[in-house]
């Protein structure tokens, strides 16, 4: 499986919710959201699979994102959006829960700048610069190679399940902005993909 054969790294720096300015922006933005049933125009998972590499299974998918107007005025007034997405893999037990096998997590933040009219992508202690909205997105919106530890090694005759979420994550944006976009407006896109042991530990027949 494809991408950054380092460990996903975790980005979170929560606004303040008593910076004055970025209170107002927050109530402009919140009142630009209201209007709109969501944050992405167009949203969707088109690719989620799990490929074995050396050193374990690597998760790789692929998202169509586009924000919408009111998302994209949002941004432009000054709030910067937060998103994470999730990977869970749980194996099944009828006796019990689902034991968690493996967990993993990535987080981003995007910003305008108005003086360099460029757009900040930042993950963990990395900062990229983008001419455009769609670049900036794009390093979000897809996958390869994204390692999954596991708890445990794969036990035959097992099912697994894989969980996947891509979403905005609204408790990193201050309290008006968060009313603003309602349980309802927020980006959540979601899949599942039911694995067998063999699947799992790269052994599965053709």
């Amino acid at each position: 499986m494809p991408v950054s054969p380092s460990p996903a790294t975790v980005f979170s720096t929560p606004c303040s919710a008593a910076d004055p300015v970025l209170l107002r922006r927050a109530f402009i933005a919140a009142g630009l959201l209201a209007l709109h049933s969501g944050l992405f125009a167009q949203a969707a998972l088109q690719e989620l699979r799990l490929a074995q590499a050396d050193d374990g299974p690597r998760l790789a998918y692929s998202a169509k994102l586009e924000l919408t107007r009111s998302a994209d005025e949002a941004l432009h007034k000054g709030v910067p959006l937060y998103f994470v997405a999730d990977a869970v893999l749980t194996r099944n037990r009828w006796y019990w829960r689902d034991a968690v096998v493996a967990r993993s997590q990535r987080q981003w933040r995007v910003s305008y700048q108005p003086l360099s009219r460029q757009y900040r992508l930042s993950t963990g202690g990395l900062h990229q610069s983008f001419d455009t909205l769609a670049e900036a997105l794009a390093p979000m919106a897809r996958a390869s190679g994204w390692p999954l530890d596991l708890r445990e090694p794969p036990q035959p005759g097992a099912s697994y399940l894989l969980r996947f979420s891509l979403r905005l994550d609204i408790s990193q944006l201050p309290a008006p902005l968060q009313i603003g976009l309602g349980s309802g407006a927020a980006l959540n896109l979601e899949q599942e993909l039911n694995l067998s042991a063999e699947q799992l530990s790269g052994n599965a027949t053709p």
